[in-house]
């Protein structure tokens, strides 16, 4: 077949390509539901399996971490953090390390818990509405009467979702096992204008909407029923549409080693992280750090040819590195005014508003 006229050659550039190995990847759980259904409880006994290595622990305004440590064979250690968005998210960062330092030894996999994926939306839905309150506009407005609705940019709901996903992307390329546990429970069911349509109601997850597509199985607990597998991506088990499959007797280490297939060959899922550019991943770094020492670093590795960026991407790259240090000279007064701020905590902002937030969860 020869190719179109006019269509550039590319001399040099060849395919790149592998063999698929049918190997079992480690898996990204959801496990959601009621309150008191057993969530906690089935993901504080998974840490006693001999199957697997050292579990971690981030307790998100739930505060049950340290009294499960009494299950009997519970064994977890759990991560301190200050409540801050840049603390959790460097937290998972060290442990998507520890993870790949164990498998990279042979070691049993490390497990992260997440507890819970609501309160760390919820989070991040309090700080989209603080920042839409501190708006020019919505200030002027909500002047004039304090009660006033007000509109929140996209712009202000993308941030969020940015920083969700970049906790949810570490999750699913973790070398070893990830849980998100999550709140879900029965609501009225809403029309697409967001108008409660009378006598229905729906299942809803207290959560980022994509969550459940982003998880590998996703496991519903009520108390009065057996938990069932709601979706599941595997070839070992299958969940028809609308056939949730009933797990009696369940415990995590059977659905991950012996339903799922997982082992010690199991490896984290092949997803490089997609960009629309080489010069995105390098701003997302240049933001996060608060060491002018680093970021000098950085400004002079931006030219090595190993990073493969052209002429104009290294100049946009040193442009930021340079405002950012220049941001680090001089402060702003105001540390909770700017759009990055994370001066909210966690444990703070996940009790504020929460009933206002659970009709916007899913945004």
């Amino acid at each position: 077949m020869t190719a179109p006229t006019g269509a550039p050659n590319a001399p040099g550039i060849k395919i790149k390509t592998r063999k698929p190995t049918g190997i079992v990847p480690w898996p990204l759980l959801l496990i959601e539901g009621e309150e008191g259904a057993g969530k906690t409880y089935s993901a504080a006994q998974f840490s006693g399996s001999e199957r697997i290595g050292q579990m971690y622990w981030i307790d998100l305004d739930e505060g049950s971490a340290d009294e499960y440590a009494a299950i009997e064979g519970a064994d977890y250690l759990i991560i301190e953090h200050d409540g801050t968005y840049r603390d959790i998210l460097e937290q998972v960062e060290a442990v998507h390390a520890e993870a790949r330092r164990a498998a990279a030894a042979g070691e049993p996999p490390v497990v992260l818990v997440i507890d819970s994926g609501s309160a760390l939306w919820r989070m991040l839905t309090n700080w989209t509405y603080e920042r839409g309150r501190r708006t020019t506009k919505n200030r002027a407005l909500l002047q004039e009467d304090p009660d006033a609705a007000y509109d929140i940019g996209r712009n202000l709901w993308n941030d969020a979702l940015e920083r969700w996903n970049r906790v949810i992307y570490l999750l699913r390329t973790l070398p070893g096992i990830a849980i998100v546990l999550a709140r879900g429970k029965e609501v009225s069911a809403t029309d697409d204008n967001g108008q409660p349509i009378r006598n229905k109601t729906e299942w809803k997850v207290a959560a980022q909407k994509d969550l459940g597509f982003d998880a590998t199985c996703w496991i519903r607990m009520k108390r009065d029923v057996d938990p069932q597998i709601i979706k599941v991506r595997s070839l070992r088990v299958q969940v028809q549409r609308g056939k949730p499959i009933t797990l009696q007797k369940f415990s995590i280490e059977d659905l991950v080693f012996n339903k799922l297939g997982c082992s010690i060959e199991s490896q984290p899922r092949v997803m490089p992280a997609l960009a629309g550019d080489l010069v995105q991943p390098w701003l997302s770094r240049i933001e996060e750090l608060e060491d002018k020492d680093a970021l000098q670093a950085l400004w002079r590795s931006v030219p090595d040819p190993a990073n493969r960026l052209g002429r104009e991407e290294i100049l946009t790259i040193r442009a930021a590195a340079e405002r950012r240090a220049a941001e680090l000279d001089n402060p702003r007064a105001d540390i909770g005014a700017g759009p990055l701020s994370d001066a909210d905590k966690l444990r703070a902002a996940a009790r504020r508003k929460a009933a206002e937030q659970d009709a916007d969860a899913e945004q």
